[in-house]
This record gives structure tokens, sequence and C-alpha cells, in this order.
């Protein structure tokens, strides 16, 4: 099992490494194996760059982001950044951009609405969260499929099966209804991603709870 100190050392070298990412005003707390990041990012696209690249960092057993957006001079009103969030889902979801919704306060963005598929979800927040003058994105939008789910468990189950990055042996898929349970044990914070978007990507799922937890 790595130590603290060395956890930190991979940390600070992989957010060096990374080409998306100032660092200097990063600081670093590791407990356990758990991952605090503090300071100031500027942007919220960076703030979650930082997320991702700690997750990378074998050991790393958790992580919390309390890096704060650092606002800018001359950042956009809100009313500025929601006609530029709605311009930038029209170009991502340029067939359903029109049952969502921006709602700006103070550079966070709400994502209001419904769409089919959790994809269409992901895209609409990727397509905000690196706006200029956003410190923050809330997605609240639903997924309500036309087509009922069928077999969603078994869908599932047999994806991982066919995915080299996930150990299928190791995880238990529980479907009620549209709602997806994944428990058990993976072998990195990847893994444990990849899990996650493999069940939202079987049709008909509406929500996943990740319960995965990361041997160390």
């Amino acid at each position: 099992m790595k130590s603290d100190s060395d956890i930190k050392t991979d940390v600070e070298a992989e957010l060096k490494w990374s080409p998306d990412l100032d660092e200097t005003d990063v600081a670093i707390k590791v407990k356990n194996g758990e991952v605090t990041l503090s300071g100031y990012a500027r942007n919220y696209y960076e703030k979650l760059q930082a997320e991702a690249a700690v997750k990378r960092v074998k050991g790393v057993a958790a992580v919390a982001n309390d890096l704060e957006v650092r606002s800018l001079t001359g950042a956009p009103t809100d009313p500025e950044i929601a006609r530029a969030a709605l311009t930038a889902l029209e170009f991502a979801l340029p067939s359903s951009w029109q049952t969502i919704k921006p709602v700006v306060q103070k550079g966070w963005i709400t994502l209001e609405g419904t769409v089919e598929w959790q994809y269409q979800r992901q895209q609409a927040e990727n397509a905000v969260r690196s706006l200029n003058g956003v410190i923050g994105v809330g997605n609240s939008i639903r997924i309500e499929p036309k087509i009922a789910p069928q077999d969603i468990k078994h869908r599932i189950e047999d994806a991982f099966r066919r995915i080299a990055q996930v150990d299928a042996a190791h995880i238990t898929v529980d479907a009620q209804g549209s709602d997806v349970t994944l428990r058990g044990e993976v072998r990195s914070w990847a893994e444990r991603d990849q899990a996650q978007q493999t069940a939202w990507s079987a049709p008909g799922v509406a929500k996943v709870i990740n319960e995965l937890r990361v041997r160390t």
C-alpha cells in the first residue's frame, strides 16, 4: 500500500503533467489515501480536470475537490452567459437543445429540462462548463426515454464482460425499473468511472447509483 507522502508526490506530478492545468495555486493534502484539493482554478473546466487527474493516481481512495473558481475582472454578466450557453447547446445538441433551459445565477449555470439519453444530458453539461465566466454547473436535466427499459441488468452485465477495463466478476448490478445500482470492488478510479459510464449507456437507464469501492 502506498504511503500518503508517496500519493501526494504522485498527485503533484500528475497535476504538473496535465496540459490543461495550472497547478500554481493548488494545494494538496492526503490522509489515509483521501486527497483534498484546495486553492484556486482559473475556470470550472480546470477544476474538473484537476479532479480527474487526481483520480488517475494509483492509491487514491477518495477525492475532495475544494478548489474555488477565481472570478476574473471583466467576466461576462449572467444574461451574457445564458446567451452563450444557448448557443453552445444548439451547437452540441442540434436536434434536442430546445428541451433544455440554462438558468444562470452569479456565474453558476443550472441546466433544466428533459432528454431521452444520458449521453445527451452529459453533452449538454460538457457544452457549457468551459464557457467564460462559468464558476459551476448543476445538471438537473431529467432523462425520459420513449422506449421502455427491458433487461437492463443483463444488458449492463453483458457490456461489462465485453470491456477489458472492467472486471465484471467483482461488480454486482441491481436494476429496479430504470434505476441501476452498482456494487462491489474495482481496481482504480478509472475503472469505477468506466463502469458507471457503461451502465449509463444502457437503453432506458434514468439513474445510476455508483457504490463501487476502489480497492487499495
